[in-house]
């Protein structure tokens, strides 16, 4: 399943990505750019637009809330869960695992030192390994869908 967010849910997209669906994110309040990407790519548009949803050709979910807990727990409750941290959250790219040896030098040295595994984007260049952070998000995505 494939994703489309516009410009009003920019925290969303990313939060998405770091839930590992393939999302999206379009910047340009041109709606005819955002349907014509959702089109070509067969992707469904999330949006809070009321203008949006009955466009021929295309699937929108509207969100009914301009909160990211809500909009997330609505995310959850109406798609298939993906799996956790397997996309960059800045460009959508899926992550590649990469050998400890390639993480020397480009992530913090404790970081390197006390971590066996870690991921990479290709595209930014950036690299990802489970930190407290994610633990920290897996206690808010908790809070998410317990509310």
């Amino acid at each position: 399943m494939k994703f489309v967010v516009d410009f009003m849910c920019g925290r969303l997209a990313r939060w998405m990505r770091i839930l590992g669906y393939d999302t999206l994110y379009m910047r340009d309040t041109d709606r005819g750019k955002l349907i014509e990407v959702a089109r070509k790519e067969g992707r469904i548009i999330i949006t809070r637009d009321t203008h949006l949803p009955g466009t021929p050709g295309v699937k929108v979910f509207l969100l009914s809330s301009e909160f990211i807990r809500e909009q997330l727990k609505e995310i959850r409750k109406n798609f298939p869960p993906a799996e956790m941290l397997t996309r960059c959250s800045l460009c959508n790219t899926p992550l590649e695992k990469v050998p400890k040896e390639k993480a020397k030098g480009n992530v913090p040295e404790y970081t390197y030192l006390t971590h066996d595994e870690f991921y990479y984007c290709p595209v930014c260049k950036k690299f990802y390994w489970e930190g407290t952070h994610c633990e920290f998000m897996r206690e808010f995505l908790r809070e998410v869908d317990s509310a």
